[in-house]
């Protein structure tokens, strides 16, 4: 009797300290995504979990960060095609993992960075950018790795969106994953389009959507969300607030906020 009352107070200590980690999210209401993470206000590394961290702690709805592939086939958060002077698709996970980040964190690996995301987070929402590879063939089967490490973490919940400026990956996405969102970078694409194939709506380049205006109102009437980036000047950031825009995309996630209580109380 003893063992058992043992081995159920562990089953109950080990159910606590997983709910204690992953609770229920509902993304916060306001449009601001926070790129590679809140960085830069406290000098942290982009698409480190640091910054991952600082942008839940602001409670943005959003966090972005960038997916690439080693050669040895697992998938990394991080932005540029190299790392430490390494190329990251002729490069394992291992030789990269020898250069840390400026704050001193390894490397971070898709399954770690979400980990990070889903642990004491109720309020912001992962948005996974899938980069494309030069390699033939490797932008399905990173869409895909994604998707499965998602799917095996059931992390579903707190990815708000899956962006790339691949349009077949991001077909792709929804192809295997009818229930997930996504949204197309490229600028390339008119509201229209992107509704005739299922995408969710446009996340453009703020300039390209000041030269075409139009497609802001196609969008809405059309129920397409609407998103831009990367808004760092106080004008674009007002401009995208004045136009009703579902969500910012800023290095500067603190400046947005005071625009947006600035705004609000006009």
């Amino acid at each position: 009797m003893r063992y058992l009352i043992i081995l159920f107070m562990c089953i109950g200590l080990a159910s606590c300290n997983s709910n204690s980690k992953k609770s229920e999210i509902v993304f916060a209401d306001n449009p601001v995504i926070a790129h590679r993470g809140a960085w830069k206000a406290k000098g942290l590394p982009k698409n480190s979990i640091a910054a991952l961290k600082e942008a839940i702690n602001q409670k943005c709805t959003g966090s972005e960060f960038d997916v690439r592939m080693t050669s040895d086939e697992i998938l990394i958060v991080t932005h540029d095609a190299d790392f430490g002077g390494l190329d990251i698709e002729s490069s394992t996970y291992n030789e990269l993992a020898k250069h840390k980040l400026s704050n001193g964190e390894t490397l971070p690996t898709l399954k770690d960075f979400i980990l990070a995301g889903i642990t004491d987070n109720t309020s912001t929402g992962l948005v996974c950018e899938i980069k494309s590879s030069k390699i033939e063939g490797r932008n399905t089967l990173i869409a895909d790795k994604a998707v499965t490490i998602v799917k095996e973490l059931k992390a579903e919940a707190y990815i708000s969106y899956y962006i790339s400026f691949s349009y077949d990956v991001i077909k792709h996405i929804k192809k295997i994953d009818p229930n997930s969102k996504v949204l197309y970078l490229d600028g390339s694409k008119s509201p229209d389009e992107l509704k005739k194939d299922g995408i969710n709506g446009l996340d453009y380049l703020v300039w390209k959507l000041k030269q075409k205006p139009e497609w802001i109102k196609e969008a809405k009437d059309l129920n397409l969300k609407l998103n831009a980036w990367t808004a760092n000047k106080q004008e674009d950031i007002d401009w995208l607030l004045n136009n009703n825009f579902d969500y910012i995309t800023t290095d500067e996630p603190e400046l947005t906020f005071e625009r947006l209580k600035a705004t609000s109380t006009n």
